[in-house]
């Protein structure tokens, strides 16, 4: 089901899982209504009148936050980020690996500059893949929870995903947030695991596992995007 108001296409996803509604604007502004299938489409749009408002600032916040997101250029001395802290970029004309970290900056082979995002995104995943699995090691003791195996993709606009078979997917720009923001993924995901969706006793598990979870949760919303420019 879709809803069109004013200049909105909202798709509407009912959920036997859900108790309320939910409205969610996602990080490409791509709208969400989620919704118990008992709800009526009179309510349905009732509902997302009432937050008009709410939508129209959300939308605006995050246009103006894409028009000032640089894509990074693999020059000398850019910063990447890195569990939240900017490293430069060192160009040089030899070296054993095309790519490498090592103390404390990014080093290319210039000979491998055309690949330069490709090896970016391959280094990301590596040291993605280590950290957030000994952070699901860490923080699924607190939930009481197992998860099956962990993954690292591009998952489009979304940071995380709990799949078929206890799965945990993450986008390997979450490497690129800060360690807490990247925890709160983490928390965020393994929660799933209790509960698939996103109701009162989902967020009592987050807040069980990380009692500060709204702030972490909040930075996100605000400059997740910051990390888009890659």
């Amino acid at each position: 089901m879709t809803l069109t108001i004013e200049d909105l296409i909202i798709p509407v996803k009912l959920s036997s899982n859900r108790k309320t509604m939910q409205l969610t604007v996602d990080r490409d502004s791509s709208l969400l209504l989620t919704a118990p299938p008992t709800v009526t489409k009179d309510k349905l749009e009732g509902f997302v009148r009432s937050k008009l408002s709410w939508i129209y600032q959300k939308l605006a916040e995050k246009s103006l936050m894409q028009k000032t997101i640089r894509p990074k250029q693999f020059i000398q001395g850019e910063g990447f980020l890195y569990l939240g802290r900017s490293y430069r970029l060192n160009l040089v004309d030899e070296q054993i690996v095309p790519f490498k970290f090592h103390q404390g900056r990014f080093h290319l082979s210039i000979t491998n500059a055309n690949d330069a995002r490709k090896l970016f995104i391959d280094w990301y995943s590596s040291k993605g893949l280590n950290w957030l699995t000994a952070k699901a090691n860490e923080f699924k003791n607190r939930l009481g929870v197992e998860y099956s195996s962990l993954k690292v993709r591009d998952l489009g606009y979304r940071w995380g995903s709990c799949g078929k078979n206890q799965t945990l997917y993450f986008h390997w720009k979450t490497i690129l947030l800060p360690a807490k923001i990247a925890e709160y993924v983490v928390v965020h995901e393994l929660s799933h695991l209790i509960e698939p969706s996103h109701s009162a006793e989902f967020w009592l598990c987050v807040e069980r596992a990380m009692p500060d979870y709204k702030e972490r949760k909040q930075w996100l919303a605000e400059h997740g995007m910051e990390v888009e420019g890659l």
